[in-house]
């Protein structure tokens, strides 16, 4: 079959992410236009908020890149690209501040970014080699191939699902330590929560596409079986 009635809710839930994505660049996009009260920049933002949580020893770097942002746990690193490091908008400082608060969580050892770094190199290596497996039992009708291929695909789709909680939580933090700390004000918080949100739907989008994905291959595996018997 080469229609699988799964492929609507994929096709549905790929609409989304690639939606989400023209979201992330408008609303960031937006932002990057107005500038904070404060007058502060990604870099100093992301500065004032490591130094007021105890972790003054965290280096933050410049990155080539649009939206190349991103916090480094084993160099320990915040990378911010250069519109983010030298930009004072509302925009910047949102995306410095959620790179922050990932820093933030490794010095806490928040639960779901630990066993997000545990399974990295596990999912890292399954997300390559699931595909091959599901393509080639596909082709030669091999259900056994189909089988291990679903559960190398099992643990990319956990590590995506494992990222929504970090992700969301990055965005709280930020969003309160910005205002706590003096650098937005309570009415520029809508702005924040604009691209973070926005952000944090690219991540739910392509979480339901690899989500939806495995349900397939599971229910062509099971169908398969049945067949079989």
């Amino acid at each position: 079959m080469l229609f699988h009635p799964m492929d609507i809710l994929i096709f549905w839930a790929f609409g989304i992410s690639i939606w989400a994505q023209f979201k992330v660049k408008g609303n960031f996009k937006k932002w990057s236009e107005v500038e904070t009260r404060t007058g502060l920049s990604g870099a100093d933002a992301a500065r004032q908020i490591l130094d007021n949580n105890g972790l003054s020893h965290v280096p933050i770097e410049v990155v080539p890149g649009m939206l190349s942002d991103h916090y480094d746990p084993i160099q320990r690193t915040v990378r911010l690209s250069e519109s983010v490091y030298y930009g004072n908008s509302i925009a910047s400082v949102s995306v410095a501040a959620h790179e922050v608060g990932h820093a933030i969580q490794h010095q806490q050892s928040y639960r779901a970014l630990v066993l997000r770094h545990r399974i990295f190199p596990i999912a890292n290596v399954a997300s390559g080699i699931a595909p091959l497996l599901l393509i080639a039992g596909m082709f030669m009708q091999q259900l056994s191939l189909i089988g291990v291929g679903i559960v190398f695909f099992s643990a990319a789709v956990a590590f995506q699902l494992i990222t929504l909680p970090v992700e969301f939580d990055a965005s709280k933090r930020a969003r309160n330590l910005m205002v706590t700390e003096g650098i937005l004000f309570n009415d520029e918080e809508h702005g924040v929560k604009k691209v973070l949100n926005a952000a944090a739907l690219t991540y739910v989008a392509g979480a339901l596409v690899a989500l939806f994905e495995l349900i397939k291959f599971v229910m062509i595996f099971f169908q398969g079986n049945q067949d079989d018997e």
